[in-house]
């Protein structure tokens, strides 16, 4: 029951940022399924709540399978605890807590005092594996960082001219738009953005709540407005992390076509670009390059998962870029490790999965 209430859950993906996905259950004293929900953030309706209506009478004496903490204040509804115990929920099953500190803990306490069974910790790992972007956006106030680089078989992210396109098969570059679908937001750096003059939209074809957020970071502001980031601005917003003095006809072409541009100091600071990302809710960011970039965010420890798509191709070229830049490891003791790492196939390709050691979800 709690693997259908996290499968119910899920099917909120890219519809409930900032809030966290949440999926419910309801089972009556017989093992009959009497009510089932799952949150959409614009339908402002909790899981709980859409269960509960679903269950009616069935829910008095009742066991609910909540994927995540139910909450117990006033927020954009009324407390989810107050409706599970005026319903007669005898028995509460939960993974884990809500991190949200309006959340965390008040409402299994709420529910305790009122006489029901409070279960925590099954299915916790995939549950917190689930909301891994809302929990470490909780925590943090940052968005969740996933790295995602497609690469030939010796490493290569482009040849020595810089082609880089098609490295990966069909069917690969589709499980991509699903995991664009996934963030709210989609990063590269400007060299990236110069030479492969990418659009960088969610072409899943599975709803959104908000349009994807396309993020560049520049050393300096060299964006053309002509590049077709800077002339689909319509299709969801552009922001420019750039250093230095801009050319001001440069930044009022870019800022006429709708392009943000953000100017910091002298050097890139990746974790204040974090930061303001964060202000602005945006709960997990997908980097699809490039090397220099890369090497940036994982040297600065701000990778907080990684994917790469290896393609059964070898390019060649001592010249030919890698998929990371920067000076690298010293010793291969030195060189990051990933842990709980899976491997799919997708046509041709491998999507291998990790999380760096120092990032692992808990």
């Amino acid at each position: 029951m709690m693997q259908r209430a996290l499968d119910l859950a899920a099917r909120g993906i890219g519809q409930v940022s900032p809030g966290p996905l949440v999926g419910t259950i309801i089972v009556d004293p017989n093992q009959q399924l009497v009510g089932k929900g799952f949150y959409l953030f614009d339908q402002i309706k909790h899981a709980e709540t859409i269960a509960l209506e679903q269950a009616g009478e069935n829910a008095r004496g009742a066991t609910a399978y909540v994927s995540l903490e139910p909450h117990a204040h006033q927020g954009r509804t009324s407390p989810c605890t107050d409706a599970l115990i005026k319903a007669g929920i005898k028995r509460i099953v939960a993974p884990i807590e809500d991190p949200n500190p309006k959340v965390s803990g008040r409402g299994f306490a709420h529910l305790r005092e009122a006489g029901v069974d409070v279960c925590i910790g099954v299915m916790a790992e995939q549950a917190a594996r689930l909301n891994e972007a809302y929990i470490h956006f909780m925590r943090t106030g940052r968005p969740f960082v996933h790295l995602k680089m497609a690469v030939s078989l010796d490493g290569k992210v482009a040849t020595v001219n810089g082609d880089s396109r098609w490295i990966t098969g069909e069917d690969a570059r589709t499980r991509v738009h699903d995991l664009r679908h996934q963030y709210d937001a989609i990063m590269i750096g400007g060299r990236t953005a110069r030479s492969d003059d990418p659009l960088l939209t969610d072409r899943s074809g599975k709803p959104r709540r908000r349009p994807l957020v396309r993020v560049v970071i520049e050393q300096y502001l060299r964006l053309s407005p002509e590049s077709q980031l800077a002339q689909t601005t319509d299709a969801g917003p552009v922001l420019i992390f750039a250093c230095g003095d801009a050319d001001a006809d440069e930044l009022d072409a870019l800022q006429s076509r709708g392009v943000e541009v953000i100017a910091q100091e002298a050097a890139l600071d990746l974790p204040s670009v974090l930061d303001e990302l964060g202000k602005r809710s945006i709960q997990s960011v997908l980097i699809e390059g490039g090397p220099f970039l890369a090497a940036l965010m994982l040297e600065a420890g701000l990778v907080n998962k990684v994917t790469f798509f290896v393609a059964p191709m070898i390019i060649g070229g001592q010249d030919a870029p890698s998929a990371i830049g920067g000076a690298g490891a010293d010793r291969i003791a030195d060189a990051l490790q990933l842990e709980h790492v899976e491997v799919a196939q997708h046509g041709h390709d491998v999507e291998i999965t990790g999380y760096p050691s120092q990032n692992r979800p808990r």
